[in-house]
C-alpha cells in the first residue's frame, strides 16, 4: 500500500480550502466549542479542588472559603475575558491582547506562557486521567502509568491531525457522560448530607478565629491564598475561548460569549461543588486513589446497593472523569497551535507554524505540542502535583498580563460607554491573578516554580533570536525590492499573447516583486533573445492566518492577482509576450508542481526558473526558519522530466 493511501486512511481525505462551505463545516457552534474548549476548565475539577484541599492540611474546614472563592473568581475572569472576545474577534487571546494593548515584548511573554500552558494542558490532563483510571486498579499496576500516558498522547495526536471537529465529535459522548454523572453525584452528595450545612458555616468561622489567634490573621490569609493558588489550574480553560474565537461559528462574538457562559457556569458549579463534597463527606486521602475517587466511593456506597453495583457505578464515573481529562488534553492541541500560528504571523516562531495540512489543521503545531507534552511527562514522571505548580504559574501569568492590558485599554478609552465598570472588572481580575502568581512564585519556587520561569524565559529568548533573524532577512529582501522598484516600464501598450510553439521561460514567483524582476532580468541577461514567452506562476499557501476569517482568502487572492498583473504588465510594456497562472492550496510544493505541469502541456518548450535566498552562513537553523520550497519543487519537476533552474538571491 502506498504511503499516501496509508496517510489518507489514518488522517482522512484532503479538504479543499477554497470552497466556502468547507470553512463553515469546520466552524464550531457554542455547544461544540464548550465541548472542545470548555472541557479544559471543567476537567480540572478532577485535580484542581484536590490540590487546593490537600494544601489546607489539617485545617480542612477552611475549604468553605475555597469553594466560594472558586465560584466567584471563575465568573470574574470569565466576564473580563468577554471583553477580550469583543475587542479581538479574530482570536489570539492573551497573546494578542498583550501585544497590541501593552507592547510586543510583554505580548511575547504572554505567548510563551500560553505555549507552556497548552503543553501542560495536555500533560496534566493525560496524567490526571490515567490517575483516575489507576484508582480503579491495584497498586501493582501503578508503575505502568507513564506508559499509558504516552499511549494516550499519541492517540490524541492522531485524532487532532484528522481535524478538530472530528476529534470533538468522537469525544462528545464522554463529555456529556461526565457532566451527567458528576452533576448527579454533586447534587445528591450535598442533599444527602444537607443536615451538616447549618453547622458548616459556624464551625468554619470558629476554626478560622481559633487559627488566627495562634498564627495571626496575615498568616491565615497567606495560607488561604496559597491553597487557593495551588488549584489555579482550574481556571485555564477560560483563556481557550478568547484564544480560538477564529474557529467559532458566526456571529463569533456572540458564539464566544455563549461558550464562555457555558464554561463559567459548569466550571463554577463543578469545582466549588466538589470542594463542598470534600467538607460534607469528610474526605481523607487513600493510598492509590484520588480524593475524588474516595469521596465518590463513599457517596455511592451510601445509596445502599450491592458492592458489585457500587463498583460498576464508581467505575463508570471515574471512566467518564478520565475520558473528560483526555477531552481536555485535546484543548491543548487546539489552543497551542493557534498561539504558535499567531506568533508565527509576528515572526516570533518559524513561519511554518502557520501552514495547514490537507485536513486544514496546523499540523506542525500539533506535533510540537504533542512532543513537548511527552517530554514534560517523562521529566516529571507524570506527577500531577508538580505539573499543577508549573501549570498554575503559566496560567496566572497569562491572565495577569491580559487583564493588565485591558486595564490600560479602558483607561486610555475613558470616552467609551461603561468604561468605569469595565475598568474595575479588569482591575479586580488583574489584582486577583497577579496576587496568586506572586504567591505561587514565592511559596512554590523550589517545588517547580523556578522551572516554569526558566522554561518561559528560554522560549522567549529563542523567539527574540528568531524574530531578529526574520527582521534582518526582511530588510535584505526589502533592499532588493528597492533596487528593482525603479525599473522603468516600457512605452508599449496592449497585451501580447504567448505563442505555445515558442521557447518559454516560466518564473515561479512569490509576493516579492523585486525577487521576480531579479529572476526575469537575470534570464534575459544570460539568454539574450532566446525566450519569446514569459510566464509567471504563483501558488499561495492557504495558512491559518489566511483561513482565519471571512474574506481573508479573497483578500489574499486579490493581492496575488495584483502581483502577477504587475509582472505581466511589465513584460507587455517591453514588447514581451506574457501570461500568468495562480493557484491556492495548503502545500505550496504540490500547487506549484500542478501549475507547472499545466504550463508545460500548453507550452512544451518551457524551462522553469525561481529564486532562492542564499545566506552567507547557511546552517540547519536558517533551513528551519525558511521554506526550502525551491529545492523541493526542483526535485518534483526533475522527476517529471521538466527542467528547472534555481537562481541565487544573496541576502
Amino acid at each position: 500500500m502506498k504511503p499516501a493511501k496509508i496517510r489518507e486512511i489514518v488522517l482522512g481525505k484532503a479538504l479543499d480550502p477554497m470552497k466556502t462551505e468547507t470553512r463553515h463545516s469546520l466552524a464550531l457552534v457554542a455547544f461544540l466549542a464548550w465541548v472542545g474548549l470548555g472541557a479544559d476548565g471543567l476537567s480540572s475539577s478532577a485535580y484542581g479542588p484536590e490540590e487546593t484541599f490537600r494544601a489546607l492540611g489539617e485545617h480542612s474546614h477552611l475549604g468553605l472559603y475555597m469553594a466560594l472563592a472558586t465560584a466567584i473568581t471563575v465568573f470574574i475572569i470569565a466576564l473580563a475575558y468577554n471583553q477580550v472576545i469583543e475587542l479581538f474577534p479574530t482570536g489570539g487571546g492573551g497573546y494578542r491582547v498583550a501585544s497590541i494593548l501593552v507592547g510586543p515584548y510583554l505580548g511575547l511573554v504572554a505567548g510563551c506562557a500560553l505555549i507552556l500552558d497548552y503543553v501542560l494542558t495536555i500533560s496534566i490532563s493525560v496524567a490526571a486521567g490515567v490517575e483516575a483510571l489507576a484508582s480503579l486498579l491495584p497498586l501493582g499496576f501503578h508503575p505502568y502509568k507513564l506508559a499509558a500516558e504516552v499511549f494516550f498522547v499519541g492517540l490524541l495526536i492522531i485524532l487532532n491531525l484528522r481535524g478538530m471537529k472530528e476529534a470533538i465529535r468522537i469525544l462528545l459522548p464522554i463529555f456529556l457522560g461526565f457532566v451527567i454523572t458528576h452533576f448527579a453525584l454533586i447534587v445528591y452528595g450535598i442533599f444527602a448530607h444537607a443536615s451538616y450545612l447549618p453547622d458548616l458555616i459556624p464551625s468554619t468561622l470558629s476554626e478560622t478565629t481559633s487559627l488566627a489567634s495562634n498564627i495571626g490573621w496575615i498568616s491565615v490569609a497567606g495560607m488561604l491564598l496559597l491553597a487557593y493558588s495551588q488549584g489555579g489550574g482550574t481556571y485555564t480553560g477560560l483563556e481557550a475561548v478568547s484564544n480560538n474565537v477564529n474557529i467559532l461559528a458566526e456571529p463569533r462574538v456572540y458564539t464566544g460569549k455563549m461558550t464562555m457562559f457555558y464554561m463559567a457556569l459548569s466550571l463554577a458549579f463543578t469545582a466549588s461543588g466538589i470542594i463542598l463534597l470534600y467538607l460534607l463527606w469528610d474526605a481523607k486521602p487513600v493510598a492509590g486513589q484520588t480524593l475524588n475517587a474516595s469521596t465518590f466511593r463513599a457517596i455511592i456506597e451510601s445509596l445502599g446497593m450491592s458492592a458489585w453495583s457500587n463498583q460498576i457505578i464508581l467505575t463508570l464515573v471515574l471512566a467518564f472523569e478520565a475520558g473528560l481529562l483526555f477531552v481536555a488534553a485535546n484543548t491543548g492541541f487546539l489552543g497551542g497551535p493557534a498561539v504558535l500560528s499567531n506568533m508565527a504571523a509576528d515572526s516570533w516562531v518559524p513561519h511554518k507554524f502557520r501552514y495547514l495540512s490537507t485536513r486544514l489543521v496546523t499540523q506542525n503545531g500539533i506535533l510540537v505540542m504533542g512532543i513537548a507534552a511527552l517530554a514534560i511527562l517523562f521529566w516529571t514522571g507524570g506527577s500531577v502535583t508538580l505539573l499543577v505548580v508549573l501549570y498554575s504559574v503559566s496560567v496566572f501569568l497569562t491572565f495577569a498580563v491580559s487583564l493588565f492590558g485591558l486595564c490600560l485599554y479602558w483607561w486610555r478609552n475613558r470616552d467609551q460607554k461603561y468604561w468605569v465598570r469595565r475598568l474595575l472588572l479588569s482591575l479586580t481580575g488583574f489584582i486577583i491573578c497577579a496576587g496568586i502568581l506572586v504567591v505561587l512564585l514565592v511559596e512554590k519556587f523550589t517545588k517547580g516554580g523556578w522551572a516554569a520561569a526558566v522554561i518561559i524565559g528560554a522560549i522567549a529568548a529563542l523567539c527574540i533570536y528568531i524574530r531578529n533573524h526574520y527582521r534582518d532577512t526582511k530588510n535584505a529582501i526589502h533592499s532588493v525590492d528597492q533596487v528593482f522598484a525603479n525599473q522603468p516600464f516600457g512605452a508599449r501598450t496592449g497585451a501580447i499573447d504567448p505563442d505555445p510553439d515558442s521557447q518559454t521561460a516560466v518564473f515561479i514567483v512569490g509576493s516579492s516583486r523585486g525577487g521576480g524582476l531579479h529572476a526575469l532580468l537575470w534570464v534575459q541577461r544570460m539568454f539574450p533573445g532566446h525566450f519569446k514567452n514569459f510566464i509567471f506562476v504563483n501558488a499561495r499557501t492557504v495558512d491559518s492566518h489566511a483561513y482565519g476569517g471571512e474574506g481573508a482568502v479573497e483578500h489574499m487572492r486579490a493581492e496575488a492577482n495584483a502581483t502577477l498583473k504587475f509582472f505581466v504588465d511589465f513584460c507587455h510594456s517591453h514588447g514581451m509576450a506574457s501570461a500568468a497562472y495562480l493557484g491556492f492550496g495548503t502545500d505550496v510544493v504540490d500547487e506549484v508542481t500542478k501549475l507547472c505541469e499545466t504550463v508545460s502541456k500548453e507550452y512544451p518548450s518551457s524551462i522553469f526558473f525561481t529564486s532562492k535566498l542564499i545566506f552567507e552562513h547557511d546552517n540547519w537553523f536558517t533551513r528551519l526558519l525558511h521554506n526550502q520550497a525551491a529545492l523541493a519543487i526542483q526535485r518534483r519537476l526533475h522527476f517529471e522530466s521538466l527542467q528547472m533552474v534555481i537562481l541565487p538571491m544573496k541576502v
